[in-house]
């Protein structure tokens, strides 16, 4: 869903074969995930014309890219090098219950509304990898 909806806010549309070339899947795999999002009302799928997002399905597709771009931020925040962020994300996003993902959501705003608070927390993060 987060794939689609982002190739959708991209290009305006969401064909098989970017959704398979983006999950590194194959065609077929995507083709049975989207025959269920369309049993499960998604999105509308229709063989060889595409797929259309129900309100549903954008819904869906907006909360798991604010669930993506909240644990970029954490990680940021925590300390985790930029050219790690992006992988690191794409591991765990779909291991976190939503309950962590709300923690996580909490622990964010707590440093965002202090700066004292993240440079604290910079320092001893700083202070852990010196002496490793």
């Amino acid at each position: 869903m987060e794939r689609i909806y982002k190739l959708i806010e991209e290009k305006g549309y969401a064909r098989v074969s970017d959704i398979a070339e983006g999950l590194e899947v194959h065609p077929s795999s995507v083709t049975k995930m989207i025959q269920k999002l369309d049993k499960d009302e998604y999105l509308i799928y229709e063989k060889y014309r595409g797929l259309v997002l129900t309100s549903k399905g954008k819904k869906m597709g907006k909360r798991l890219m604010a669930r993506h771009q909240l644990l970029e931020q954490f990680l940021g925040i925590i300390g985790v090098q930029e050219e790690n962020i992006y992988a690191d994300v794409e591991g765990i996003e779909h291991h976190l219950s939503w309950d962590s993902i709300t923690c996580i959501e909490t622990l964010v705003e707590y440093f965002n509304r202090d700066e004292q608070r993240l440079k604290e927390l910079r320092n001893i993060h700083q202070e852990l990898v010196s002496e490793s």
